[in-house]
């Protein structure tokens, strides 16, 4: 078995994409509108992206900004996204949604993975929101297509939250902490050592691809420094 890491990077559009893939990144996540920290972009991009790229694509699944999934207007849009994507091709996506009070909404999440049937997804960073991690992990466990959280450990980023992932990477394998670990949020190269040798294997980078700001696209030079440290 490989014991290479997994890089994913943020990608706004096509220029992102290339660079991305480039620069030695193994999965992209599709997202718009990153001031509101990343949307369902159009299916019009994710169609030039996957014409563009050769590796896999995790599409977001979130209309507004927040983890709340909205009223029922607002899942059925969901519902509705999804189901243009898949018609273009897309099989993996990334969605998480909460409850006022902090705990998963599973109708939410189950009324969105119905769509799905089955495709990969990851669940992002709605997790460092909630109000107790390790309730959410159990009562997603058994979901279909669960293989990966996107989390810095906590809502402020990978340096409070390293404590949280190590002990988390600690428990893998147990019931509720199967899927895979993926680390995002504020994540820089000096955190590397400490998560590879923890055993965490995925990497997830938005910012460190784009050196010169979200204005600028991203840079396969950058990336490229992250895929050579990640080796």
């Amino acid at each position: 078995m490989s014991n290479r890491a997994l890089l994913e990077v943020i990608a706004l559009d096509v220029e992102d994409a290339v660079a991305a893939q480039a620069g030695g990144a193994d999965r992209l996540e599709l997202v718009t509108d990153i001031a509101a920290d990343g949307l369902t972009p159009p299916r019009e991009t994710f169609a030039a992206i996957r014409a563009a790229v050769d590796i896999p694509l995790r599409v977001m699944l979130r209309t507004s900004d927040g983890f709340a999934a909205g009223d029922v207007d607002a899942v059925a849009a969901l519902v509705r996204a999804a189901r243009e994507l898949r018609a273009e091709g897309a099989r993996e996506f990334v969605l998480g949604f909460l409850t006022p009070d902090g705990s998963p909404d599973l109708a939410a999440v189950e009324t969105v993975l119905a769509e799905l049937d089955g495709c990969a997804w990851t669940f992002h960073r709605a997790i460092d929101r909630a109000a107790d991690r390790d309730q959410l992990r159990k009562a997603l466990a058994d979901l279909p297509g669960l293989d990966t959280y996107l989390t810095a450990g906590s809502a402020a980023g990978v340096d409070e939250g390293l404590p949280v992932l190590l002990a988390e990477a600690a428990r893998q394998g147990e019931p509720g902490y199967r899927a895979r670990i993926l680390v995002g949020g504020g994540l820089t190269l000096s955190h590397l050592p400490r998560l590879r040798g923890a055993g965490i294997d995925a990497f997830h980078i938005g910012g460190a691809a784009r050196p010169s700001g979200w204005g600028r696209p991203v840079s396969a030079a950058a990336v490229a420094e992250w895929r050579a440290a990640l080796g």
